[in-house]
């Protein structure tokens, strides 16, 4: 059996020919290759430690179920489709709509592990009958609307728990953040929400020596005296050690928010497939159902022992195009490394330990490209919202999901926010289509066929995962 682990040496090893591309089935030598891996995991490191600490979930686990779920994918694909999957931000208004509702870690897990089930389920429909059911079910108009949701449901995390605890540094953060995306090029702009980070962190030690502990709120509604950056659970933790493990719970409710998260997915997915085929010049179509399954078995393994959930990460289609290596060689590499980044809790501790000001600061912009790549989605098939058959259930479902409307169905239960909101979309544009003229109804193209954003990836500038949600800019899920 073939699982894409062998690989043939390109040229000398060395160095590309001009105009050459290291196929997925080559590589180079094992020294370059392994120093290709850890540029991947550079790459990936912005987003896939910032996902986990704001679900409030473990970032060394995080990391190491990263390196875990890229060896399912490659084993799976057959090393065909290079692709490093991290945590996805997608759910990270999903973690905080359950734990607003009395939920904790275990039921944010056990919500997203359904969802990995349906994912691969979904993977495996689209394996037998062909990309065309995700069109059919899914046009852009409803997955532009539903990622759009997501992404600005989460515009009160911000405003009311990370930007109050400290304003300037936040305000700061952003400015810097904001400028690094911009003025960057190359493999910077990649990492520029990492950079933001740092630069918050040193930020915030400088104002504590400066200036002492703050008098604001921290994470509740009392202002208190605290310190900026608190690195007292960093002293404390081992070097080498487990992340730590936890089962999942399950409850109906917090699953039923996490269930529209798959529609950003499937779309991240069949994307992120679209962009490789293109760059390496092979046909990967029939890998579309494979890569979605694989994503979904991996989430299912990630979450079963209390991480996060993953998808493709098109931070790495960047490294891709401006190196030309595609090799799957590389990818196991930076698999490795994820896994011993795993295993240094004094590395978890440092990412915990992130101010909620410097989180403020990075997620106002995070969470408004999260959403905005819903509007990237249908400028990509060429939407017109002139259509009211388009218009109208977007209209809906975006203003209920990003205002948090309501439908109370009984005294225990109800939906609301992007639950609530992406049913509207999804049914209500079914619906209308159902009753809509004739000179409504135009044909759109297949969810998959634009990748502008990627393509943007390569002048080093943009993210674009289909839809967008590891989060790193920009603007990838």
């Amino acid at each position: 059996m073939n699982l894409g682990v062998r690989w043939t040496l390109h040229g000398d090893g060395r160095t590309p020919a001009p105009g050459a591309v290291v196929r997925p089935d080559e590589r180079l030598s094992w020294p370059r290759t392994v120093g290709l891996g850890a540029q991947h995991v550079v790459a990936m490191f912005g987003a896939s430690f910032v996902a986990p600490v704001l679900m409030g979930l473990d970032p060394n686990l995080a990391i190491m179920m990263s390196g875990v779920a890229t060896v399912i994918f490659l084993l799976a694909t057959r090393g065909k489709v290079p692709s490093y999957l991290g945590c996805s931000l997608s759910f990270v208004g999903v973690a905080a709509t359950i734990r607003a509702s009395g939920g904790d870690s275990a039921t944010v897990t056990g919500a997203v592990l359904v969802v990995g089930v349906v994912l691969f389920l979904a993977g495996l429909a689209v394996r037998r009958f062909g990309a065309r059911i995700i069109h059919a079910a899914m046009p852009p108009i409803v997955t532009g609307a539903v990622v759009m949701l997501i992404g600005f449901n989460l515009a009160p995390v911000t405003a009311s728990t990370y930007w109050p605890q400290d304003q300037w540094t936040a305000l700061l953060v952003m400015l810097f953040t904001g400028l690094a995306v911009v003025c960057l090029r190359g493999f910077w702009s990649r990492v520029a929400i990492a950079l933001g980070l740092v630069f918050g962190y040193a930020l915030s030690w400088v104002l504590d020596l400066t200036f002492g502990k703050i008098h604001s709120p921290l994470g509740g509604p009392e202002a208190v005296d605290h310190w900026r950056l608190d690195l007292s659970g960093v002293a404390k933790a081992d070097w080498v050690g487990l992340p730590s493990f936890h089962a999942p719970a399950f409850e109906w409710s917090a699953i039923l928010v996490a269930l529209p998260v798959v529609i950003a997915l499937v779309a991240e997915n069949a994307g992120h497939v679209k962009a490789v085929g293109e760059m390496t010049g092979d046909p990967l179509d029939d890998k579309l159902g494979t890569a979605i399954a694989a994503d979904g078995a991996a989430s299912v393994l990630s979450t079963a022992v209390g991480g996060p959930p993953n998808t493709t990460y098109s931070e790495n289609i960047g490294v891709m195009a401006a190196t030309r290596v595609y090799s799957t060689a590389a990818y196991w590499a930076a698999a490795g490394f994820a896994l011993l980044f795993g295993l240094c809790p004094k590395f978890g501790a440092v990412v915990a330990a992130i101010p909620g000001g410097v989180l403020g600061g990075i997620t106002v912009i995070l969470y408004g490209m999260i959403g905005l790549l819903g509007a990237q989605i249908w400028i990509n098939a060429g939407v017109d919202l002139r259509n009211p058959l388009n218009l109208v259930p977007a209209a809906a479902g975006i203003i209920i999901g990003v205002g948090g409307v309501s439908l109370k169905i009984t005294d225990n239960f109800e939906l609301g926010g992007i639950a609530l909101g992406t049913i509207v979309v999804i049914t209500g544009y079914h619906v209308l289509r159902a009753f809509a003229p004739a000179h409504l109804k135009e044909q759109e193209p297949l969810l998959d066929s634009g990748t502008s954003s990627y393509e943007s990836d390569s002048g080093g500038g943009g993210k674009g995962e289909g839809t967008g949600d590891d989060g790193q800019p920009v603007a990838r899920s």
